[in-house]
């Protein structure tokens, strides 16, 4: 040991001195990114305002009225193209005969009283009972008090609705995305076919699915569970794939020195053993589709999401409050019940006596006999039905909400209203202006020669391509808007992910502390976020970038703080023996070899980022987002909101690529670099999140 502390401590004072470092000549890399911001400025301050392609939000682009054209040709010929006849309009039928299934069992018939086919208390009974048969008892009661608290909220048919869309899109979606990841698994060809378009779906923010779904599909719970089918399909998918190819050789091949056929393998051997990792996927996929249900409001997707939305759009904070409660807490009973479950499925979870699963067989068949017993008193018995109206406590707590928003707007004003509009007007407005006032040549070239300095000439090409379709699409300086305000959240987040991500890596105790925490933001919707903010802010795109910079902090600390604690011990000692401060081991020594994982967590950071600030259009964000709104709102701007669509696409694909490869560019060589082997971020539950995937 104190031979190789002494290596350590000379390779610190040597190759890896922070003086020496600081006197070696900046990189060709460096050079370039500095040279492209030079450009920028210069260009912004001598060519201010010219060439900048600016659409007021009223007017419309001749793609954009072609565009509108092809939708009133869509609705006219709907009846009689054979497409629309043979494939596209069965498939929709179809599946709006699934989800009106979970819609009439769970949330509402459509006869009488429109009741359900299982009232309240039998719903409350059977998911209960569903949560205790794959998870645990614990589980199963946090069900049972959630849903019987969406009755007490007032808000018990709403939450059936997202939860007869969750169930439709998660069935959905594992009929189609297991098997497809038992093909990748398998077979190395399939893999290579579907992992790009896995990658491109998930950089897609969730509005991004809306518009075209509810073109070819017309609006309702069919085109709602289709888009969330599409949206959440690629965790299970991956992790599928995952852990039928994460099974060892060996095990493969004994099974294949006893005879055994490849179907016989794949039920016997390979789907037993990946279980726990299907589980997972499944975990994230329903995860996933919870977010995109409540997304989905904006095309009449029925539930919770649709509650959310009107009170945004009239700004009444007390019911969004009390309708964002409740789809946090069906996100916290999902999460909880599928965490359960997956911990069930490890290898040593069945490994009990014969009494004890005897005992629990016993126990799961009594509760079951239970469950049915109360679903037959909810079908008979009104009260068991309906939740009775006189324990609706939801109104008390709209009312509550509401004055304690009006309270603090009122005795809080000077401090939130001087707060946003300092920061809007010293800081976001002028780095705006940077976007949106330099000519877009300049800008392009600016933005084409960062690719080129992080990737070479094919990320330049790929980055110039995106550029020129946003162009083409006539909604550069909305994408610029959206763009700066990305930018802005996401250097935020990079600021919290470092503080709070080393101050994890470094201490056990703070990541025992914060990690739950950080679970537990990353259950929530994105919609949610929104919520809280407009009390405290208003309508305004300072909210949405608050929203965005809470929603996405949580997996660039996770990532950064994974990167901290995976450097060598060795090399930190080393470190601090030749004489180094704390501060000099965290800027010299574990944020340079950390390098790796501060590139991804800003990869995350800003897809999580951007997916928010597009959200944000319901409260006032502007730029691609509120065209997307504006589209699904008013038919005139369908062909812009389609477009705008279109240019989130490509925004999101042009920052992905960049950050990619700024997370790919190798660090340079180090003697204490060659000691140390960066370990791979932890995993996070959350839709969008690409680090997990393997």
């Amino acid at each position: 040991m104190t031979s190789t502390l002494l290596r350590e401590r000379a390779a610190v004072q040597t190759g890896g001195d922070p003086l020496r470092a600081a006197r070696r000549r900046p990189s060709r890399r460096t050079i370039m990114l500095g040279g492209a911001a030079a450009v920028w400025l210069l260009g912004f301050v001598f060519l201010h305002g010219f060439g900048t392609l600016a659409l007021p939000s009223s007017e419309l682009t001749d793609l954009h009225r072609s565009l509108n054209q092809f939708n009133a040709w869509v609705a006219s010929n709907r009846s009689d193209n054979p497409i629309f006849l043979y494939v596209l309009s069965p498939l929709r039928a179809a599946v709006d005969a699934v989800a009106s299934l979970f819609i009439t069992v769970f949330a509402a018939s459509s006869t009488g009283l429109r009741l359900p086919e299982i009232g309240w208390l039998g719903t409350v009974a059977l998911l209960s009972w569903t949560a205790y048969a794959v998870g645990n008892a614990r589980v199963a009661l946090l069900t049972a008090a959630v849903f019987t608290f969406f009755g007490l909220q007032g808000l018990f048919v709403e939450a059936s609705y997202t939860f007869a869309l969750v169930a439709t899109a998660v069935l959905l979606t594992l009929l189609i995305g297991i098997p497809m990841g038992v093909l990748a698994g398998i077979n190395a060809h399939v893999a290579k076919a579907v992992t790009p378009v896995l990658d491109f779906m998930q950089t897609l923010p969730t509005f991004v699915y809306l518009a075209p779904l509810a073109l070819i599909f017309l609006i309702g719970p069919a085109s709602a569970v289709i888009a969330t089918l599409i949206y959440a399909a690629p965790p299970v998918i991956r992790l599928t794939a995952h852990g039928i190819r994460g099974i060892p050789e060996n095990t493969r091949e004994a099974s294949d020195s006893m005879g055994t056929t490849g179907l016989q393998r794949l039920f016997t051997l390979q789907l037993p053993m990946a279980r726990r990792t299907i589980v997972m996927g499944i975990s994230q996929t329903t995860m996933a589709a919870l977010s995109m249900v409540t997304i989905a409001a904006l095309i009449a997707a029925p539930g919770l999401g649709q509650t959310v939305v009107r009170a945004l759009q009239s700004l009444d904070v007390g019911t969004a409050v009390n309708a964002g409660l409740s789809i946090v807490l069906m996100a916290i009973v999902l999460d909880r019940v599928t965490t359960a479950a997956s911990r069930r499925a490890e290898p040593g979870a069945h490994r009990r006596s014969k009494t004890s699963r005897r005992t629990r067989l016993v126990l799961v068949s009594a509760t079951l006999v239970l469950t049915v017993a109360l679903i037959h008193v909810s079908r008979t018995m009104l009260w068991a039905a309906a939740f009775p109206k006189e324990l609706n406590i939801g109104p008390d707590i709209v009312r509550g909400v509401t004055g304690a928003s009006e309270w603090l707007q009122t005795h809080l004003f000077l401090v939130t209203v001087s707060f946003r509009e300092t920061m809007t007007t010293g800081f976001l407005n002028p780095f705006q202006l940077l976007f949106t006032e330099t000519p877009l040549v300049v800008l392009a070239a600016v933005i084409a020669l960062a690719a080129y300095a992080l990737g070479g000439w094919k990320l330049a090409a790929l980055t110039t391509f995106c550029l020129a379709v946003i162009v083409y699409l006539g909604l550069w300086g909305d994408a610029m808007v959206t763009l700066a305000s990305t930018l802005v959240a996401t250097a935020i987040v990079m600021v919290l992910g470092v503080v709070f991500g080393v101050a994890m890596g470094r201490s056990s105790r703070m990541d025992q502390f914060m990690r739950p925490l950080l679970d537990a933001g990353q259950t929530m919707p994105a919609f949610v976020y929104l919520v809280p903010f407009l009390g405290l802010f208003g309508a305004t795109r300072f909210t949405a970038i608050v929203a965005g910079i809470i929603y996405a902090a949580p997996v660039a600390i996770k990532i950064i703080a994974d990167g901290i604690a995976g450097i060598s011990p060795t090399v930190v000692e080393a470190a601090v023996a030749s004489g180094s401060t704390p501060w000099q081991v965290i800027t010299k020594v574990q944020l340079p070899m950390a390098r790796k994982s501060l590139a991804l967590a800003a990869n995350q950071g800003l897809i999580y980022v951007l997916a928010m600030v597009v959200v944000g259009a319901l409260v006032g964000a502007g730029g691609l987002g509120y065209d997307v709104v504006a589209g699904f709102v008013q038919s005139s701007l369908f062909g812009k909101g389609l477009a705008a669509g279109l240019a989130i696409v490509f925004l999101g694909i042009l920052l992905d690529r960049m950050t990619q490869a700024a997370a790919a560019t190798p660090a340079r060589k180090s003697p204490t670099a060659k000691t140390t082997r960066t370990s791979r971020p932890d995993s996070a539950t959350s839709p969008n999140n690409k680090e997990l995937q393997p």
